[in-house]
């Protein structure tokens, strides 16, 4: 497609986005300036604006009702997660039996961890990408830790000398060479910092051969990518529900357990209440008998006041479509991408970006990141004053996400007009 950095040419796209209403339906920052620009979806959603209106009716029943709420409130609190469940699989590309909405994203890893990492004899390896976020660092290397294993058994994949990017061949290839030591892949679906996508299929199915276990940590793929987990056959993913999928600043996460695993009570846990047979959960007999399926790994019982407002976006989802939203992020992300590049193209050598994200949309979801080696930091406090919500990250990367759901072309034109009034203060 034809792209030009004009503002009637982003009208006009907006004009046409089948997906324009859902900018209504959530509440934009201004911060008091003209034309502000919010493209950090990929570290806090927005708010949709019926998450006041579905946490005043929660608060309005526990008022009412007090501990009745569990069972007689307009959304019983008891079953207040299967609400999302069927919302949330259409998202991650699952069956409704191999999702399950509860506890935090970090939380959620050493659950499953504690399932699907099971170092024995010399299969004791877990493979991560570089760069990961801190808390896949931090939760890997105490897993290690807590089976008394070296610091060693943590394997990186890096990009090339020279390069911000992983090769995915290289993915493969240390994969096939840790073999039969390998226990875990754990992998991010998209990178935090660079913005790349992976192929979690090939990951997935190269895993398995050599007799590995694979998790996924979906933080910044849930809502942004095309996700199709139950085909690509991982054993366990987990994403958190504040970034793209705008459910409130540290809001309920959600995970995913294969359906194969459904019924596996072989499987050691660190079992909850919550995650008891609903039969007989209030038998309160000792022995832990977990629910078929993902519903087994619940420790509590639901965060209902953080589950509202997860209601009120994956209703916005819902509407919209992953298949629409998809298709709307590809284009979005791609004229962004044309107006730094050509705002780049512009300036002065020693002052030059580049977006280290892959230029190929199917390799990116919603996320550029942008490499500023000349002003660095201070272009990006000079984006801020201007009114642009972004994310730096050191050393010298500006990440900027345009959400589907909510930004616009325009504000892709307006990003544009505020990075060429930054460069010249």
């Amino acid at each position: 497609m034809h792209f030009e950095n004009t503002l009637e040419f982003a009208k006009e796209m907006d004009n046409k986005d089948p997906l324009r209403s859902f900018r209504d339906e959530f509440i934009f920052p201004s911060f008091g300036k003209e034309h502000p620009v919010y493209f950090t979806g990929n570290s806090l959603g927005l708010q949709p604006r019926k998450a006041k209106q579905y946490v005043l009716e929660e608060l309005e029943d526990w008022g009412a009702l007090g501990v009745e709420g569990h069972f007689e409130g307009r959304r019983p609190w008891y079953s207040y997660h299967e609400l999302l469940t069927e919302k949330v699989a259409a998202i991650v590309g699952a069956k409704p039996i191999e999702v399950c909405t509860t506890h935090s994203l970090t939380t959620n890893l050493h659950l499953l961890m504690a399932s699907f990492y099971n170092p024995q004899g010399k299969r004791t390896k877990i493979l991560c990408e570089a760069k990961a976020f801190p808390s896949d660092q931090y939760a890997l290397e105490s897993q290690l830790q807590i089976h008394g294993l070296p610091a060693s058994d943590l394997v990186w994949v890096t990009p090339r000398p020279g390069e911000e990017l992983i090769h995915e061949e290289d993915i493969y290839q240390k994969i096939e060479e840790l073999g039969d030591t390998l226990a875990l892949v754990l992998w991010g679906g998209v990178n935090y910092y660079t913005g790349q996508y992976f192929d979690l299929h090939t990951i997935t199915q190269k895993a398995h051969a050599v007799g590995a276990m694979v998790g996924f940590d979906l933080a910044h793929a849930a809502g942004n990518i095309n996700l199709n987990l139950h085909e690509w056959g991982p054993d366990f993913a987990a994403w958190c529900g504040y970034k793209y999928l705008n459910s409130s600043p540290g809001g309920v996460s959600g995970f995913f357990v294969h359906e194969r695993h459904a019924n596996r009570k072989d499987l050691p846990r660190l079992a909850g209440w919550w995650g008891h047979t609903k039969e007989t959960r209030f038998s309160m007999e000792p022995g832990f008998n977990p629910i078929p399926g993902a519903e087994g790994w619940q420790l509590s019982n639901a965060p209902v006041l953080g589950m509202a407002v997860h209601l009120a976006s994956l209703e916005l989802f819902e509407a919209a479509g992953m298949e629409r939203i998809g298709e709307k992020r590809d284009l979005l992300t791609s004229y962004l991408s044309f107006v730094v590049n050509e705002i780049s193209t512009n300036t002065p050598g020693s002052e030059r970006f580049e977006i280290i994200t892959p230029s190929d949309p199917k390799k990116r979801g919603a996320q550029l990141s942008i490499k500023a080696t000349g002003k660095g930091r201070a272009l990006f406090d000079s984006l801020t004053a201007l009114g642009v919500t972004a994310d730096w990250r050191e050393p010298n990367v500006i990440r900027v996400a345009p959400a589907p759901l909510y930004n616009s072309f325009e504000d892709c034109y307006w990003f544009g007009q505020h990075l060429k009034l930054a460069l010249q203060g």
